[in-house]
């Protein structure tokens, strides 16, 4: 095993650490959340219908599964931070790339290859935040994932303001995407040393294993209920409770501003409670706020539900990443590609999977499927403890 070439960071290289993965995970969430923010420019350009719109949108998501595995290997080969930059540029270049595309064949290779950079630098950036966790003795992972949502919350605003001037989305991906990636790439230019050379075994797309499996499953109950409230929060309030439509639209910014709140105070919550006692509360939580939803059909109650599940689901993620990448027998980016896998299948197949027990059933007894999520995760919940080699 050899080590960067990076000077040795010291007391105010760990702060200067803190801040360059800070707006690492910023710029990934800014970038992602520009391109949704004009997802119906694309549709309403290209003339897509729902059902090509919603293949091409998987390409995204297989772009980043395929990508972890590779980025894992990399990061470890060549430096969590090196590979986090690059690829933070490359991801920048990909957004172009998507508003340069002509046509749908061209739209739907650039998002793949968004997807992929996208996923990578997700590996590479968590990976870097582990360092800069174990570099500072503080649990801050959390604040990186609330990070990552305020900076999705930026790019999305981005587009709110980018409409409203009738700029293309060329013209906004090209001014705000390379102010933030200037700015964050500026503050990440900062010396770091990290562990380089391990060598990688086995196979390329391997699946976690033993107790980092768990990891994953764990990961997987949490973001298969971000991946339905994503897509289905609004449609249940307007459908199942007969909100209006702007309360409606409301459902999901309560539901990701809880997301938030949790995870900028998760450090001190953490090392309060520990990661296993945190993760069966936020079992608890969500669970509650499925309660909620299912057996009482009112707007006001159904936004506390919701407000409960981004509690729920707000530490779950970083505290499982924070596990992975301290897994005593695998290098750390490696460990994480492999949580991340199951994390993003999560993300990927429950839209889909609500949308068709919803078909079958009802959105009610859809909805009742992420109580029996947080009740696996109240039970796996141990598997956080951190392990010895």
């Amino acid at each position: 095993m050899s080590v960067s070439t990076d000077a040795a960071p010291g007391a105010q290289s760990h702060r200067k650490g803190i801040v360059a993965v800070a707006f690492m995970f910023a710029l990934n969430g800014g970038l992602f959340g520009m391109w949704a923010s004009r997802i119906p420019a694309f549709k309403d350009s290209l003339s897509l219908n729902h059902a090509t719109l919603g293949l091409i949108l998987l390409l995204l998501a297989a772009g980043a599964i395929l990508s972890f595995p590779l980025a894992g290997r990399l990061s470890d080969k060549h430096g969590a931070a090196p590979m986090s930059r690059m690829l933070a540029f490359g991801n920048f270049l990909c957004l172009l790339g998507l508003a340069l595309s002509p046509n749908v064949t061209l739209l739907a290779v650039t998002l793949f290859l968004f997807g992929a950079t996208h996923g990578a630098m997700d590996v590479a950036m968590n990976a870097w935040a582990a360092e800069s966790d174990r570099a500072s003795e503080k649990t801050v992972m959390p604040v990186f994932h609330a990070i990552w949502s305020f900076g999705a919350g930026i790019g999305a605003m981005s587009g709110v303001v980018a409409i409203q001037l009738s700029a293309s989305p060329l013209l906004h991906y090209a001014v705000a995407g390379t102010c933030i990636t200037g700015l964050a790439l500026w503050f990440a230019k900062i010396p770091w040393s990290s562990r380089t050379g391990q060598s990688p075994d086995g196979p390329l797309f391997p699946l976690p294993k033993g107790p980092l499996l768990l990891v994953g499953l764990l990961c997987f109950c949490s973001t298969l209920g971000e991946g339905a409230m994503a897509d289905w929060s609004a449609i249940y309030l307007r459908d199942v409770t007969q909100a209006g439509e702007g309360l409606a639209a409301a459902g999901y910014a309560v539901f990701s501003a809880a997301m938030v709140l949790v995870r900028l105070s998760g450090a001190g919550l953490t090392r309060r409670l520990g990661p296993v006692l945190a993760t069966r509360i936020s079992g608890g939580m969500a669970l509650a706020g499925v309660i909620l939803i299912v057996a009482i059909a009112s707007p006001p109650v159904t936004l506390v539900g919701l407000a409960l599940l981004g509690l729920g689901y707000g530490l779950v993620v970083p505290l499982a990443f924070s596990r992975a990448a301290n897994d005593p027998n695998l290098p750390q980016a490696q460990a994480i590609s492999r949580v991340a896998t199951l994390s993003y299948g999560g993300m990927l197949l429950g839209p889909a999977l609500i949308g068709f027990i919803a078909a079958a059933s009802s959105l009610r007894v859809s909805f009742a499927l992420l109580g029996i999520l947080a009740m696996v995760t109240i039970a796996l919940a141990s598997v956080l403890r951190p392990q010895t080699p």
